[in-house]
């Protein structure tokens, strides 16, 4: 990834709902809207839930069903077959393949298709056989840090490292773990907080509603920002109504980029478009009535208007009592 540059992942997840049209639909759109990447979620539904796994709360209220985890997820596999398209497919439109996954036969298909960098999501990050299978790899890991505390996060960065992902090559998200987030559990200072205790790249996986929070999140030093995005918002499925709609997901890069750019170097000094106009804004000390040659410049006989063509302001105290080598009219900037 482009240090220089916010990488934004558009995250379809499962809002494909198992239909591999959906799914390439989600391809085209994110590569329309100029994400970086376009992330799904890879797993084997038998290898991820019990059978008696039920849904949280936002699925079932998303959903209108509660017939468990495994039945909704199975629903929502994607094939091998399906994962060769869509990264061909990704090819084709010049984004990112990137996915999720959940379990080692996941792990093992992702890794397969050079699918990097790795994302490990907020429920995985306690998961430490998981963490030493994706930190073996020594490749670029980015780490969601949802429902974690400080502790946590540490536990996981030392069980990458140990397992040969190197320290420079892990970013950690800020997360809210609801669907969608309320925005008094944001808590985006938190962000700042991973990057001072452990001095790593810093991003925002978004789940509130719209783009505000994560436009934010980028002027406040975020490298990366994931946000679930979908066809429609009322198609069934458990994420569509806490994702963002193509137009909201266009008006998001936009955002990001036009902040990324607005940030600078931080160094305090006029710009190009600003020496233009320090003339025409900026006051000259000039005449506050006719002067006579000989007669000495008192605060009675000067003032400061615009244009800022002639002494500065600044020097007031220093041409009080000097005295007029000519004559002046009202308004003439004076001289030297």
């Amino acid at each position: 990834m482009d240090q220089n540059k916010v990488f934004v992942i558009a995250e379809a997840g499962v809002n494909h709902n198992g239909d591999m049209a959906t799914a390439l639909a989600l391809v085209d759109t994110a590569a329309a809207c100029d994400a970086d990447a376009v992330k799904f979620q890879t797993f084997r539904t038998e290898k991820l839930v019990t059978r008696d796994a039920r849904q949280a709360d936002y699925q079932q209220k998303n959903l209108g069903q509660s017939d468990g985890q495994f039945a909704m997820l199975k629903r929502l596999e994607l094939t091998a077959d399906a994962h060769h398209q869509l990264v061909a497919r990704c090819r084709e439109r010049s984004i990112r393949f990137m996915s999720t996954a959940f379990d080692d036969d996941s792990i093992d298909l992702l890794h397969g298709l050079g699918c990097q960098p790795w994302k490990i999501p907020s429920g995985e990050i306690t998961n430490l056989p998981y963490l030493r299978r994706i930190g073996s790899f020594g490749q670029e890991v980015i780490v969601s840090t949802g429902m974690a505390d400080l502790g946590e996060v540490e536990n996981a960065i030392e069980v990458l490292e140990a397992a040969g992902t190197p320290r420079d090559k892990l970013i950690l998200l800020h997360c809210t773990t609801e669907y969608p987030a309320p925005f008094g559990e944001v808590n985006l200072r938190a962000m700042q907080t991973l990057q001072t205790a452990f001095g790593l790249r810093v991003g925002y996986s978004d789940h509130t509603e719209g783009i505000d929070v994560s436009v934010a999140a980028v002027a406040m030093g975020a490298c990366l920002i994931e946000k679930h995005f979908t066809l429609d918002r009322n198609m069934p499925g458990p994420d569509h109504k806490a994702s963002l709609a193509p137009d909201e997901l266009a008006a998001l890069l936009t955002g990001i980029r036009r902040v990324e750019q607005a940030m600078g170097d931080g160094i305090k000094r006029p710009t190009p478009s600003e020496l233009r106009n320090r003339e025409p804004a900026r006051k000259s000390i000039v005449a506050a009535r006719p002067i006579t040659v000989g007669e000495k410049f008192t605060a009675d006989n000067l003032t400061t208007k615009r244009p800022g063509s002639g002494i500065s302001p600044m020097r007031w105290d220093e041409m009080l009592g000097r005295t007029a080598t000519r004559n002046y009219a009202a308004d003439e900037r004076i001289e030297p």
